[in-house]
């Protein structure tokens, strides 16, 4: 019996009722697992992972990461490459301050989905990813429900420690940067209103049981008097940056502090503003275009051809797909159903048009606006194969109902390394808890010896 079979057998009709889905909210709630109202998961069953499936993962994701960084190094000694993938003179200008240690990304995030016969990318997260906390979290809530006692009579069950290797990366980078505070304190920085804070409040928690000393605050507490970054009045060592490079652009008074005291190089910054590089959603346009073949070995180019999707940055111009070369504007109008268009720089499924589920005018109208925005701005990208599965789902809070999913399974790299994995699912073709989607734990699972 597969995982699935056996987790669905093991379910008895009052896991599956209103009171029961009470219950796990309440577990939730306390655990600070909430997206603003919502809790993180309304869904009765982890995703599991064989050895097979991890190692499949293993493979393409930390490869995408070492593309990633190499793209960051080409584009560094090439201005025309950071204009193709799109990156604005405010945020050329934050790419100069070096990192003082060797990775762009301490921390990324590849979403993926993971099909029996093959594993297709959608985007890379290479700047800020969220949400390992939570799903640290939320794996415990669900090893204290009394259908995993019983599954676990025929597998073995084991999470991921991702909070504690996150740590291990940061610590990792502060040291490579030259940081020589045992221990150093951490600073954790975003805005007050994202919703994401209670999991900064988490990672604070986690990171000072670990022995180092955290703190949580937003831009504007911070202050730099030219020798120290301050935060609520704590010195801070080793600055995690959460607060996105367009929220830094677009409020640089409050952002001030953070930037003077990256450019003095007197705190190490995870991630660096040089990870916006391969952020950039062309960059998946750099690794399918072949005017950038030379970047890349056989190997590498085997498994983009096999995992990354055909993607374009829109503009007025002749391209290619395989053999076939075309003008790209009049063929995006013509094939809209085997298309989507995205901004390149967008979080949380924000301005995603799916050519399938849109109107010729509707894909139309949504051409001419990426034609008309700046350039680099826009996105378009082949249709990937996406993974579908069944569900014990509490809509709406009443009793589980079996529906089916779409299942965006994203793995997790720290310092390039495979980690864990955010599993998100929805039952539209976006699947990110921004967009109303929920989250389960990821498992690796082990039939046990009979």
């Amino acid at each position: 019996m597969n995982p699935i079979d056996a987790w669905h057998g093991a379910l008895l009709p009052e896991d599956l009722t209103a009171s029961a889905f009470e219950r796990l909210s309440a577990r939730m709630r306390a655990e600070r697992l909430t997206f603003g109202d919502r809790v993180h998961c309304p869904f009765l069953r982890p995703l599991f992972l064989t050895d097979e499936d991890e190692r499949r993962i293993r493979e393409f994701a930390e490869t995408l990461a070492v593309l990633g960084e190499r793209v960051v190094t080409a584009a560094m000694a090439s201005p025309p490459l950071l204009e193709e993938l799109g990156l604005r003179p405010d945020e050329r200008r934050l790419i100069d301050v070096g990192p003082g240690y060797a990775r762009a990304s301490t921390s990324s995030r590849v979403d993926t989905f993971l099909l029996p016969d093959s594993l297709q990318a959608a985007e890379y997260n290479a700047e800020s990813p969220a949400g390992f906390g939570y799903t640290e979290r939320l794996a415990g809530v669900f090893e204290e429900l009394p259908v995993m006692a019983r599954f676990k009579a025929a597998y073995d069950v084991q999470a991921y420690s991702l909070t504690s290797a996150m740590l291990d990366a940061l610590m990792t980078s502060y040291r490579d940067w030259g940081g020589t505070a045992r221990p150093p304190t951490i600073g954790i920085v975003d805005w007050r209103d994202v919703p994401t804070w209670s999991e900064f409040e988490i990672l604070q928690e986690r990171f000072t049981s670990l022995g180092v000393p955290t703190i949580v605050c937003a831009p504007q507490d911070l202050e730099f008097d030219g020798r120290e970054l301050r935060g609520l009045g704590t010195k801070i060592d080793l600055l995690y940056r959460r607060v996105l490079m367009n929220d830094i652009t677009s409020h640089p008074a409050e952002c001030e502090a953070l930037v003077r005291a990256c450019e003095a190089k007197v705190v190490c910054m995870a991630n660096s503003f040089r990870c916006k590089i391969p952020h950039k959603k062309a960059f998946f346009a750099v690794l399918t275009d072949p005017r950038h073949a030379g970047l890349f070995s056989g190997r590498e180019h085997q498994m983009i051809s096999s995992h990354v999707p055909w993607t374009r940055v829109v503009r007025d111009t002749r391209t290619s797909k395989g053999a076939e070369a075309f003008d790209l504007v009049p063929w995006a109008r013509r094939n809209r159903d085997g298309l989507v268009m995205k901004p390149n720089d967008e979080y949380g499924g924000a301005g995603v048009t799916l050519g399938w589920e849109t109107s010729e005018s509707a894909w139309d109208a949504a051409l001419q606006e990426a034609l008309a925005a700046p350039a680099g701005a826009w996105i378009v990208q082949e249709k990937i194969a996406v993974r579908r599965e069944v569900y014990p789902w509490f809509q709406g809070g009443g009793d589980a109902v079996m529906t089916d999913m779409l299942v965006d399974m994203a793995p997790y790299l720290f310092l390039g390394k495979l980690a864990g994995f955010l599993t998100r699912l929805s039952a539209t073709g976006l699947a990110n808890v921004t967009s109303g989607g929920g989250q389960v734990p990821a498992f690796r699972v082990r039939p046990r010896a009979v």
